[in-house]
C-alpha cells in the first residue's frame, strides 16, 4: 500500500471472492503518518496515479473518506489531479448547474424522488469513462448513491434470462424523450433542448443531436428526441468482460414527468415494447447486488462508468453532492 493513502474496511462494503479477492468500493483514508490537508490530497493524486488507476481498474470505484475537501474549488482541484480529460454535458437528461471549473450539480429532481440505476449517459455514444462525486453537505436522512458493478448484473441476467439478453445484445435499444425549451427542476429528466444541446439555436441543436447520432422530431412547445438503435450490451475490453451498459431500468421505470411515458421512453431496437416483467425483475437483481455508503462530508466517489452502474435514493434535505464527468 502506497504511503499517502490507507485502505481502510467499513460498514457496507461487498466482499468479492474472485482471485484476487475485492472489496468494492475500496474505500481510502489519509495514512495516520502523513496529512490529510487538501494540497497534499492532490500531490498524492498526482505523486501516486499508477496507484490509482490500477486499484480502480480492479474494484472499479474508489471512496476518499477523511481529506479536507470541503468546498466546490477544493473538489475541483481534487478532479483536476487526476488529469482525465473533461467530458461537456451534452445529450445527458438531468437537470445540473455548473457550480465552478468541472464542477456540477449532481441530478437536482426533488428530494422525494428516487433516481433508478443507470451508467452515466449510457443513452447516448459519448459517455464519460470517469465520473467523481462529492458530498458537499451531508443529506438530513437518506440520500445514498447505490452501486452495483455491471458485469454482475450482465451474468445474473444472462443466466435468468438468456433470450431476452441474446435479443438486446443483436437488436439494442432505443430510447425517446420528449424535451421542454426550458430545465424542468419538478422532473428528473427535466433537461431541456436548449441546456440538453447547449444552444437556443434549433438548428446547431439538430447538428448536434446528428452527431450524436439522435433525431429530433420538433413540436411548438418541445421536441422529442429519439436515440437507437444504440447497443444495450458492451465489451469492456480493459476487463475483458461483457457489461449491462443501459439506461433501460431507468426509463422504464423513471423516465416519467407530464411529457414522458415510461414504458414508451424505451423499446427494443426493432421498436417492439419491452416486457414489463423482466425490467422489474432486472430492478430486482440491481437492488440485490447493490450497496449504498451514507454520505460524510467530505467524501469524494470516483468511478469507473464501463464497471458499475450508480441510483440516487430519495433524502430529507439539506443534501449537497457535487458531480464531475471525465472522457
Amino acid at each position: 500500500m502506497s504511503s499517502s493513502f490507507k485502505e481502510i474496511q467499513i460498514q457496507h462494503q461487498k466482499h468479492y471472492s474472485n482471485i484476487p479477492s475485492f472489496p468494492f468500493p475500496s474505500v481510502l483514508s489519509p495514512n495516520p503518518f502523513s496529512s490529510s490537508t487538501l494540497s497534499f490530497f492532490t500531490d498524492s493524486i498526482i505523486a501516486q496515479k499508477p496507484f490509482l488507476d490500477s486499484l480502480l481498474l480492479k474494484t472499479g470505484a474508489i471512496l476518499f473518506r477523511g481529506f479536507d475537501v470541503n468546498t466546490a474549488k477544493d473538489f475541483n482541484d481534487v478532479v483536476e489531479a487526476f488529469g482525465f480529460e473533461e467530458l461537456p454535458y451534452v445529450g445527458g437528461a438531468a437537470p445540473r448547474t455548473n457550480v465552478v471549473g468541472r464542477v456540477f450539480t449532481a441530478n437536482e429532481s426533488p428530494p422525494d424522488q428516487k433516481i433508478p440505476f443507470h451508467h452515466e449517459m449510457a443513452q447516448v455514444p459519448e459517455f464519460p469513462s470517469k465520473l467523481f462525486f462529492f458530498c458537499e453537505v451531508e443529506p438530513g436522512s437518506g440520500g445514498e448513491t447505490p452501486i452495483v458493478l455491471s458485469h454482475v448484473v450482465y451474468e445474473r441476467m444472462k443466466e435468468r434470462y438468456p433470450d431476452f439478453v441474446e435479443k438486446i445484445e443483436e437488436h439494442g435499444l432505443i430510447y425517446t424523450r420528449v424535451l421542454g425549451e426550458e430545465d424542468d427542476p419538478s422532473s428528473p429528466i427535466g433537461r431541456g433542448w436548449k441546456s440538453t444541446f447547449l444552444t437556443n439555436d434549433k438548428s446547431v441543436a439538430e447538428q448536434r443531436a446528428a452527431k450524436l447520432g439522435m433525431t429530433l422530431e420538433w413540436f411548438e412547445d418541445g421536441v422529442k428526441t429519439i436515440m437507437g438503435p444504440i447497443p444495450a450490451i458492451k465489451y469492456d475490453k480493459s476487463r475483458n468482460r461483457k457489461i449491462w451498459f443501459n439506461s433501460m431500468v431507468a426509463a422504464y421505470t423513471g423516465w416519467k414527468d407530464a411529457r414522458n411515458d415510461p414504458v414508451k421512453a424505451v423499446t427494443f431496437g426493432d421498436g417492439q415494447p419491452l416486457p414489463g416483467d423482466i425490467i422489474h425483475d432486472c430492478l430486482k437483481i440491481l437492488e440485490e447486488e447493490s450497496l449504498a455508503i451514507p454520505w460524510q462530508k467530505g467524501d469524494v466517489l470516483l468511478i469507473d462508468n464501463w464497471a458499475v452502474l450508480h441510483a440516487r435514493r430519495s433524502f430529507n434535505p439539506p443534501r449537497r453532492v457535487l458531480a464531475s464527468l471525465c472522457k
